[in-house]
């Protein structure tokens, strides 16, 4: 039988075929591929059910709302993502033999980055317009699940897993800050407390967000608790509830650009603050990167940091009283 469906599959299939058959199962539905795919819905359940009828066998079966692989189709979608990875291989190294930067460039960040990384993408791609980038912006359990299936080239985040074998590349500062709204009275007064922080409202990221974890460390250790006030999802979220009064937070300086320029959030000179953390580009340990993926990871060690200091988001410790601290020597926060 095993050897009925790889004769068929030399023979008969397509490489779009199992382009499709693959992203269905990798997806979860063929909604979710088509709209991946840039093709109809339709269109992606037509070839999938062509690529059963060649091979003979089900591949994909129903229960309840959800989309189930049979045994021939676990065989056939391994076999899908060995031979398409093979061919993105031999096109990267084709492209390498040439010694042009071109071809996929797949990353995925944490929300917290997507702040920053399109100006740092962008004027990559301005140096290298034959790149075709890929980003992926999502939160961090899912960045994570990335990492693990192996589904990009490069991920960007600020706390690197202890559990995966993997490289990290630290590239910029991460610096994390009290923020308020402009009429908290808090932005009256300078070098606030961790015990006088407390027992303010607090909103915070999800549990897991590294930021939180940072922050909850800090006041751990000076024997002092956060009860938060409200959990939201997003940093944008809670810039957003922060200038409406509703709480004081902790966020990346980086993801605070407008809102400081026009003066719609105050950072509060509290002690201990800023924390310094890091940036970091992330691979499994032993992955072949692409020459893309290899010329953007030197890009960001290079350049990176320079880059990123002519943004105009970046204040002054002076203009915003903050004292320089020392780096925090921590695996760092999202």
């Amino acid at each position: 039988m095993v050897y009925s469906i790889a004769k068929n599959l030399i023979r008969h299939v397509t490489l779009r075929q199992m382009q499709i058959f693959e992203a269905v199962v990798r997806l979860g539905g063929y909604t979710r591929a088509a709209k991946e795919l840039h093709l109809t819905q339709p269109t992606v359940s037509m070839q999938v059910k062509k690529l059963s009828e060649t091979l003979g066998y089900p591949l994909l079966e129903k229960v309840g709302n959800r989309l189930h692989t049979t045994a021939i189709g676990d065989e056939v979608y391994v076999s899908s993502r060995n031979i398409l990875s093979s061919m993105a291989t031999l096109g990267e190294s084709a492209a390498a033999l040439d010694g042009v930067v071109k071809g996929p460039l797949r990353i995925a960040v944490i929300t917290s980055a997507k702040y920053f990384m399109p100006h740092l993408l962008g004027a990559f791609i301005s140096q290298h317009p034959g790149v075709e980038p890929r980003l992926k912006v999502t939160n961090r359990s899912r960045v994570l699940e990335r990492l693990k299936s192996n589904k990009d080239d490069l991920l960007i985040m600020g706390q690197v897993p202890v559990d995966l074998d993997v490289e990290a590349h630290p590239f910029v500062d991460n610096e994390l800050v009290v923020v308020a709204s402009t009429h908290h009275p808090l932005t009256k007064h300078s070098s606030i407390s961790l015990q006088q922080l407390s027992k303010e409202r607090f909103l915070v990221r999800e549990t897991g967000s590294g930021t939180r974890l940072a922050v909850e460390r800090l006041f751990t250790e000076q024997g002092l608790e956060v009860q938060p006030y409200m959990d939201l999802g997003s940093s944008e979220a809670i810039k957003q509830a922060v200038m409406a009064g509703l709480g004081i937070s902790v966020l990346s300086r980086h993801n605070l650009r407008l809102e400081l320029a026009g003066r719609h959030i105050a950072i509060l000179d509290v002690k201990g603050f800023p924390l310094f953390f890091r940036w970091y580009a992330v691979h499994l340990k032993g992955k072949k990167l692409s020459l893309a993926s290899r010329t953007f990871l030197d890009f960001l060690l290079q350049q990176g940091k320079d880059m990123l200091q002519q943004f105009p988001y970046k204040l002054t410790d002076s203009a915003t009283k903050q004292p320089a601290n020392t780096v925090v020597n921590s695996d760092g926060a999202d």
